[in-house]
């Protein structure tokens, strides 16, 4: 039950979040050269980000509980060489994953990768790294794990170059400061090319084109998605691509839709107020 708490806290707070907290400046205006400045996160100074740093607020945010497990794997990992440290490394992976605790996690598939090179450790981390990155708005954390990503899926399409997942990954971590958000947008527009379903590039593509104000190409997207299997993210995103659309009566049916799918009171009431803003 706390688990399932605590995935309905992540939904939350990405929904709500991310959506808004970093508007992607080179996709509003993409003919202006006048600056390097393509993102917010371009130009900032990296901050050396450890596992230690973001495993402790994803301690507190689990609770001590579940925290105990951790730490009992990471007091083994302490003393731990060759393959049962990496063994112990994979298991605190998945326990971070488990608890939908992005960062950490990604640190671990990390040291992995440098160890391994394998293709699905790079991957594993590149994702969690997009992930932490849309979990936070600490200006601090998002320029490295940005880095942090585009370095995991760059280093997986050396071993995989056709990889769909590798290219939409490295596409989000394009858009998102690692290099020009057009040049990400044109990974992304490359991967549902190949796969026009592919959730992940979709979903991004969708959100990306909120954020630049072009509301109709994000309701397209969004039913895209929607048309293969109803989930919550996308319901609400095409719920506030109506809202900005003026289209009243289909902004209020998706956010009821958003009701049914997350019974969450505090989410509930938020939605109830969206649309009492539309009735009004």
């Amino acid at each position: 039950m706390y688990k399932k708490q605590i995935a309905v806290g992540v939904a939350v707070l990405v929904m709500m979040g991310y959506l808004y907290h970093l508007p992607v400046k080179g996709l509003i205006k993409p003919k202006d050269t006048k600056s390097d400045k393509t993102t917010v996160l371009t130009n900032k100074k990296n901050t050396t980000v450890t596992v230690d740093m973001v495993s402790e607020p994803a301690k507190a945010a689990i609770g001590a509980g579940l925290a105990a497990k951790i730490n009992d794997l990471e007091g083994q990992l302490k003393t731990a060489t060759g393959s049962d440290a990496e063994k112990l490394q994979q298991e605190l992976a998945k326990q971070w994953d488990d608890d939908n605790q992005p960062a950490p996690a990604a640190f671990y598939y990390q040291d992995l990768a440098r160890k391994g090179n394998k293709a699905q450790d790079w991957l594993n981390a590149g994702n969690r790294f997009n992930d932490a990155y849309k979990l936070t708005q600490d200006t601090l954390l998002q320029p490295a794990f940005v880095s942090n990503a585009a370095e995991a899926f760059t280093n997986a399409l050396k071993l995989q170059p056709e990889s769909l997942e590798g290219k939409t990954g490295l596409g989000i971590a394009y858009v998102n400061g690692a290099a020009g958000p057009m040049q990400g947008i044109a990974l992304l527009l490359d991967v549902v090319k190949k796969d026009p379903k592919n959730w992940k590039a979709n979903l991004n593509l969708g959100m990306f084109a909120m954020k630049s104000g072009q509301y109709e190409k994000a309701v397209g997207r969004f039913k895209t998605l929607l048309a293969q299997r109803t989930e919550l993210e996308p319901t609400f995103y095409l719920a506030e691509s109506y809202k900005q659309l003026g289209m009243k009566k289909e902004a209020i049916d998706a956010y009821q839709k958003c009701k049914e799918m997350m019974p969450d009171p505090v989410f509930a009431q938020r939605i109830d107020g969206y649309i009492n803003e539309l009735k009004n």
